[in-house]
């Protein structure tokens, strides 16, 4: 069984206004209310695909019982209740461009904390941990370490998905697939990514510190993949995006859902998670999946190492 882990999960509200400005009231509409995380997406993107999924994380107040409520109609929960409430996040669509205001979260306290690393040690189908999204106050980047020496104890892989520096030493670790971004790889790893040949290079580098596989995502520029063996190329679809808030996590999502039963397949996974992702982006929130197979037919996949 997969389960997801997001520490900080949060209630999204997408909205949109056609001015935004301090002068004077800015009104909204289309407001969007989501259950919301980076883990919490990759569940019901998963599910989407018909790949079962459980849900683990931190959840507290309104906020929090808003959010089981409503993932737990789509995939089951196994939360860890904790005092404070959970965040909401703002997300603000503009004619300039979309607007993003992520909240800290709630504080986790060590006692909850150790119930999280207990409630994993019992999962007797633990056979992956997908670890998504920032760390909510109170946790320390250690506890990295701590929930991935439980799954490694139980004989279970871990993915991560997460933008903190101590990424770095995680990948020590062996984690069986990190998804980085441009960004991150610059800013955790030192090396640039403006050029194919620099692209293969940081790939090689992150492969040799521990990581068993990449997959690189580039926005605009598409995503690379790399098992130790080859580097794939896969182009972004052209959408008019919306929303960026959920289009990382929908590309985890379907990429392990056809890659993580079957490693050959590497080029229909990347097929599928371009086209889920511009899908994504063209949404408040994950959207529907509606043109999933129409964007698929534009995306071309090819080895470039």
């Amino acid at each position: 069984m997969i389960y997801t882990l997001t520490t900080n999960p949060a209630i999204d509200m997408n909205i949109t206004s056609d001015t935004i400005s301090t002068e004077h009231v800015n009104r909204t509409r289309d407001a969007v209310y989501t259950p919301n995380g980076k883990g919490l997406n990759v569940s019901f993107t998963l599910k989407h695909y018909g790949i079962d999924s459980k849900i683990l994380g931190f959840f507290g107040g309104f906020s929090g019982d808003y959010i089981v409520r409503e993932a737990d109609k789509i995939c089951p929960v196994m939360p860890v209740q904790i005092h404070g409430i959970t965040r909401v996040n703002v997300f603000l669509t503009t004619p300039e461009g979309e607007y993003k205001f992520p909240n800290a979260g709630a504080e986790v306290n060590r006692p909850k904390q150790e119930e999280m690393l207990n409630l994993i040690r019992g999962l007797d189908d633990l056979e992956c941990l997908v670890v998504s999204g920032s760390l909510p106050t109170g946790i320390g980047p250690a506890y990295y370490d701590e929930l991935i020496d439980v799954v490694r104890e139980k004989g279970a892989e871990f993915v991560l998905d997460i933008s903190h520096q101590h990424l770095r030493q995680l990948v020590e670790k062996g984690p069986l697939l990190i998804k980085p971004n441009d960004e991150e790889v610059a800013a955790i790893f030192g090396v640039d990514v403006k050029s194919e040949e620099d692209i293969v290079s940081a790939l090689h580098t992150i492969h040799d510190a521990g990581a068993k596989n990449i997959l690189l995502t580039l926005g605009g520029e598409g995503a690379y993949f790399f098992n130790g063996e080859h580097v794939w190329h896969a182009n972004a679809a052209k959408v008019d995006v919306l929303s960026t808030a959920c289009a990382g996590d929908a590309t985890l999502a379907s990429f392990l859902s056809l890659w993580l039963a079957d490693r050959t397949q590497v080029e229909p996974a990347l097929t599928r998670a371009m086209a889920t992702g511009a899908n994504v982006a063209m949404s408040a929130g994950l959207g529907d999946f509606a043109l999933v197979d129409q964007l698929a037919q534009s995306i071309r996949v090819e080895i470039v190492e």
